[in-house]
C-alpha cells in the first residue's frame, strides 16, 4: 500500500518498534505501512459523525479483546429488529403516520450506529490479528427471536 502524504519523523520507544516490525514481517509489509494503518486505526473514523459516537468509535481501540468481541453483537434486541422490519415492510405498503416514522428513524439510527460499532470493533480486532473476515452479521434478523 502507498501513501500519499506527509513525512512525519517520530520517536518510537524500542519496544513498539519491535513489534511493528514483528506485524510488518508477519504481514509482509513495510513498517511505515503497519504504522500508517495502525494511527489510522486509532483516530475517529469521521468528522461528519456525531461528535459522542466518534469519540466512542475512537476508544474502542483501547477494549480488551472480549470487549470487542462483544461490541461485534447487535446493539438491537430481537423486539426492536422485529419493530424496525415491521416498520420498514409497512412503509413499503402505506405513507407511515409520524408517529411511526419517527420511530423508524429512531430504529434506523440505532441500527447505523450498531452496524459502525460492529464495523470499527472488527477492524481493530483484525488489526490486532484476528481472523474476523467470516463474521455473519447477528444486525439482521434471521426469523422470530425473544
Amino acid at each position: 500500500m502507498t501513501y500519499q502524504g506527509s513525512t512525519v519523523s517520530v520517536q518510537v520507544p524500542e519496544p513498539i518498534y519491535r513489534r511493528l516490525q514483528r506485524i510488518s514481517q508477519a504481514t509482509y509489509r513495510p513498517v511505515e505501512d503497519v504504522l500508517a494503518t495502525t494511527v489510522s486505526v486509532a483516530l475517529p473514523a469521521s468528522l461528519d459523525l456525531a461528535p459522542e459516537l466518534a469519540d466512542d468509535l475512537a476508544a474502542m481501540s483501547l477494549f480488551s479483546d472480549e470487549a470487542l468481541w462483544a461490541a461485534t453483537e447487535s446493539s438491537l434486541s430481537p423486539s426492536q429488529r422485529r419493530r424496525l422490519d415491521q416498520l420498514s415492510h409497512a412503509g413499503g405498503l402505506r405513507p407511515l403516520s409520524g408517529a411511526e416514522s419517527a420511530e423508524l428513524a429512531h430504529l434506523v439510527d440505532l441500527y447505523d450506529r450498531a452496524v459502525l460499532r460492529r464495523a470499527r470493533a472488527l477492524a481493530v480486532l483484525a488489526h490486532r490479528g484476528f481472523a474476523v473476515a467470516n463474521q455473519e452479521s447477528p444486525l439482521i434478523s434471521h426469523g422470530s427471536e425473544d
